[in-house]
């Protein structure tokens, strides 16, 4: 049998279950069911398991006690005049155990007929079977949902990526890991806010629609306002609203939300995504790297209860202090063939870079900055080597309109990003508040625009300009990626793993 002939058999077999399934749904509908909402669960199946899982078979025999509970049948087992299944709430899964005596023969030969994926209501006792398993014995049972299409093999799960990512409510019903990582991801946004909150920064919200795409250099989704008739984009970050809200005395502030670029898709990238970031005066950048450096070891700890963990089969050892080196000697550090003399040269530097890919322009490479080509190089050569938890500095002022100069060496940006297990997971630096040299930064951004040696640059944001004109004190800007900490945590290595609802293209 070949592949097309098998799938077109698993097909008809699928849609012969669904029509079986409607059947059955027609013929209760005929009883009188209409899928009711009055019927309430008292109990979930975790509450019961802690409480009870420890009691004898006869103590649990001795105490009679009556639960209310409602979910969905994960497995079906019928033995004659006594039956079991398996049901499972958003808490836990839980045997019941259906007897035809107790329940009567018209329930139980209606249960005879449930499917694997209905979600009913239980009433019952609790009790242990002889082999010591918690179990509800069932006095009464009823559908409150049909499942008309069948789930998936219980043995095999949802092997096909692709409808785990489609159909992530299938793949939720099916995989414990699944509803683990999202708690996990539900777990770590609370404890961030509450980390923030006790940390005395304010949470705000500022827009998802800008007149101009700003924060960051990289390419919006374009949209279209018919009532002002204008183009307005998704924003591609935050900072340059929340740096506002510092214009305008809010001492510390931190936003949680969406980020949109029109870029590609990959393990780590995705077009919609969360970032949190947080601005704080009177800080820089020293200050912002102890404070996240902080907040993420607090945060594994919280996950795992210890500081090393396990990620992709290696280790990842977070009670260490993060390292803090530069580009080049991150460079020379992770590929042996470079040292700093080569470093400094521009025309090595080409020659390594033109190696890498060779679809760059060299005419437009003799116009950048050796800043610029040692930074290119890094990220093609040793961002992806950085296991343990390091922080790249020095970046150079030319890749950093949004940061402040060091004072000492102007050439040189008070920034930072950090990197852990081969990918960025946040970029922070002290914040340029200097309106005239924004503006010119801006500016040359816009240049390098027009002459096509960048296509994602800044936008030139002219009332951000005049915000700073009204003195901005100074201040330290982070901005750290929660999928990609979740990844972390969870121990994936998908940026869709964490996400609900991943972009697909349309089927």
């Amino acid at each position: 049998m070949n592949e097309h002939t098998n799938n077109s058999y698993e097909d008809t077999e699928h849609n012969k279950l669904i029509d079986e399934r409607r059947a059955k749904l027609e013929k209760n509908r005929a009883a009188g069911f209409n899928y009711p909402n009055n019927l309430i669960p008292s109990n979930k199946n975790i509450e019961l398991i802690v409480q009870y899982n420890t009691l004898s078979k006869e103590k649990l025999q001795e105490a009679n006690i009556k639960v209310h509970i409602a979910g969905r049948i994960m497995l079906k087992r019928i033995m004659g005049a006594a039956s079991f299944a398996s049901l499972q709430d958003s808490t836990a899964r839980i045997q019941l155990y259906l007897d035809k005596k107790k329940i009567g023969n018209d329930v139980y030969q209606e249960f005879k007929q449930f499917d694997i994926g209905d979600i009913v209501y239980v009433e019952g006792i609790m009790f242990k079977t002889n082999k010591d398993e918690l179990s509800v014995h069932v006095s009464s049972i009823k559908i409150i949902s049909k499942a008309i299409r069948p789930m998936p093999d219980k043995f095999h799960g949802i092997a096909n990526q692709n409808i785990k990512y489609r159909q992530r409510y299938l793949d939720l019903i099916i995989s414990e890991d699944t509803r683990q990582t999202f708690k996990t991801r539900s777990d770590v946004i609370n404890y961030i806010r509450q980390h923030m909150h006790e940390s005395s920064f304010m949470e705000v919200e500022t827009p998802m629609l800008h007149v101009i795409p700003g924060g960051a250099a990289a390419k919006p989704f374009v949209t279209h306002h018919n009532s002002l008739n204008m183009d307005m984009y998704l924003r591609i970050a935050p900072e340059l609203y929340l740096k506002r809200l510092i214009i305008g005395g809010f001492e510390r502030v931190f936003e949680l939300n969406r980020n949109f670029r029109n870029e590609g898709v990959s393990p780590r990238h995705n077009p919609e995504f969360t970032m949190m970031e947080f601005y704080a005066a009177y800080t820089d950048y020293n200050w912002l790297m102890d404070f996240t450096e902080d907040l993420i070891k607090k945060t594994v700890l919280l996950i795992h209860k210890d500081s090393k963990i396990e990620y992709q089969d290696k280790q990842l050892d977070f009670s260490k202090e993060f390292e803090k080196i530069s580009i080049c000697q991150a460079i020379c550090k992770y590929n042996p063939q470079y040292n700093y003399n080569s470093l400094n040269n521009k025309e090595f530097l080409y020659s390594e870079i033109i190696k890498l890919n060779n679809k760059i322009n060299i005419e437009n490479l003799q116009t950048i900055s050796l800043g610029y080509l040692q930074l290119y190089l890094f990220e093609e050569t040793t961002e992806s080597k950085i296991w343990e938890p390091t922080y790249i500095i020095d970046y150079p002022t030319e890749t950093s309109p949004l940061a402040k100069q060091s004072n000492s060496r102007p050439q040189i940006a008070e920034r930072f990003e950090l990197f852990i297990a081969g990918r960025e997971i946040a970029n922070g630096f002290s914040e340029l508040n200097d309106p005239e040299e924004q503006l010119q930064r801006f500016l040359d951004q816009v240049n390098k625009k027009n002459i096509n040696i960048e296509e994602e640059s800044l936008f030139l944001d002219l009332d951000y300009v005049k915000s700073l004109e009204y003195g901005m004190p100074p201040t330290g800007g982070c901005g750290i990626g929660i999928d990609r900490l979740l990844m972390l945590l969870t121990n994936k290595n998908n940026i869709r793993d964490v996400i609900l609802f991943p972009h697909m293209r349309p089927e």
